[in-house]
């Protein structure tokens, strides 16, 4: 298949557009009305696309338009395409006025809490007009939106090995600690044995999460019983809540307490949890080429966390 006989004279930007528009909404004339261009338009398009290919790029089912092997196969380099022209659009308008931008990253919800959040504070008051757009969700999650190329970056704990196609730069190692609310006697004692705490109000991550399941983990290596969780959930800020009536414990990464400035009302106790101590970085793609903004973070993020030398000791992983 020649280039400039198939593809580079026959294949437009606007027909790849076209067809992205057709798989994401699972039909032509969805496609059409999201576009805002007419029906007819939309079917000229994909069979040009597919005549000048050779075969077929969707097919119909009850359900109604799905892209074939090939289709798919085209989908994924086109969604590089476009994400490669939106990177070269934000650094001509970075080049053009280095004070506005925007990124999207991609956080665990502590890491929110804690490095991202004093980078976004840092940067922000130097660049005021550059945008952040946090997306938040587990390591696993936040790994997939990296490789559809729905965020730039992704700040995580680092548990398992990274794909070939990805890089890992480790920002510093991090363990869990046990925390409570200010109110609370714990708080107070300068020496807390962690078998002192089992039989005292929880509140944990659910049992079957990573973090869950590590947490009990962590004291079973200890020679204890897990402690019964009153309260099992994945909201943090619920956490939160349950710690600031002075009643409850619960465990929170030793790094995202010195971090952030919105912990007056939490107390870490001098316990660490050794089992729980994880590499803490940052994952990019090998074959993207970040923008500008996206250096200009991670620049901010590796200085900040360099500046906690308990944590610091960076390496990289490629």
């Amino acid at each position: 298949m020649l280039w400039d006989e198939r593809i580079g004279r026959r294949i437009k930007l606007r027909d790849l557009h076209i067809l992205l528009a057709v798989v994401q909404t699972g039909s032509m004339a969805k496609a059409s009305s999201q576009l805002a261009v007419s029906q007819p338009a939309v079917s000229k398009a994909i069979a040009e696309m597919e005549r000048a290919l050779g075969v077929r790029l969707l097919t119909r089912t009850p359900m109604g338009v799905e892209p074939t092997d090939y289709g798919r196969a085209l989908i994924k380099r086109s969604t590089i395409v476009f994400d490669e022209l939106r990177q070269g659009i934000k650094e001509i308008e970075f080049i053009a006025d280095p004070t506005v931008g925007e990124i999207r990253i991609g956080s665990t919800e502590p890491l929110g809490e804690g490095l991202v959040t004093a980078a976004i504070d840092r940067l922000s008051r130097k660049y005021p007009r550059i945008s952040f757009e946090v997306v938040q969700d587990d390591p696993v999650t936040l790994i997939r939106e990296l490789e559809h190329r729905n965020v730039e970056l992704v700040l995580a704990r680092l548990f398992e090995p990274i794909g070939e196609h990805m890089k890992a730069e480790i920002f510093y190692s991090d363990a869990f600690v046990i925390i409570a609310g200010a109110k609370n006697p714990w708080a107070r004692r300068r020496k807390v044995e962690l078998a002192e705490l089992i039989d005292e109000p929880w509140t944990l991550m659910p049992r079957d999460t990573f973090t869950g399941a590590t947490i009990l983990e962590a004291f079973r290596a200890e020679g204890l019983e897990p402690p019964r969780a009153t309260v099992a959930t994945s909201s943090l800020s619920l956490r939160n809540s349950l710690l600031a009536t002075g009643r409850f414990l619960s465990t929170r990464p030793a790094a995202t307490l010195k971090f952030s400035s919105g912990y007056v009302a939490i107390k870490a106790l001098p316990i660490e949890l050794p089992t729980t101590r994880r590499p803490v970085g940052l994952i990019t793609l090998k074959s993207r080429v970040l923008s500008p903004v996206a250096q200009l973070f991670i620049d901010c993020a590796r200085d900040i966390a360099k500046s906690r030398p308990a944590w610091s000791g960076q390496r990289r992983q490629n």
